[in-house]
């Protein structure tokens, strides 16, 4: 079931039939805090992405960078090196 199907679920359950906080946690196997979340907010809040650090590969960045794009511009598709994008 997908994140907004339960906070759906929830919300019916609350406003429409009135079940209390607690009896709809049980019910779905969830905590209080997410049904209290779900009540405040009909959809849920996106996960929070944080960009780590790349200590090892951080001096080099510039480098491999340029042999990307090298081969972005020299090689077949199917020859040259890929990477996830660099940020």
């Amino acid at each position: 079931m997908t994140k907004v199907k339960l906070y759906e679920l929830i919300r019916r359950r609350h406003i429409v039939q009135g079940q209390p906080i607690r009896a709809i946690a049980r019910q779905f196997g969830i905590h209080r805090r997410v049904v209290r979340a779900a009540l405040h907010n009909a959809v849920p809040e996106p996960r929070k992405i944080t960009a780590r650090p790349s200590p090892v590969l951080s001096a080099f960045h510039h480098q491999i960078e340029d042999w990307l794009s090298a081969d972005r511009a020299e090689k077949k598709r199917k020859q040259h090196h890929t990477s996830p994008s660099w940020s």
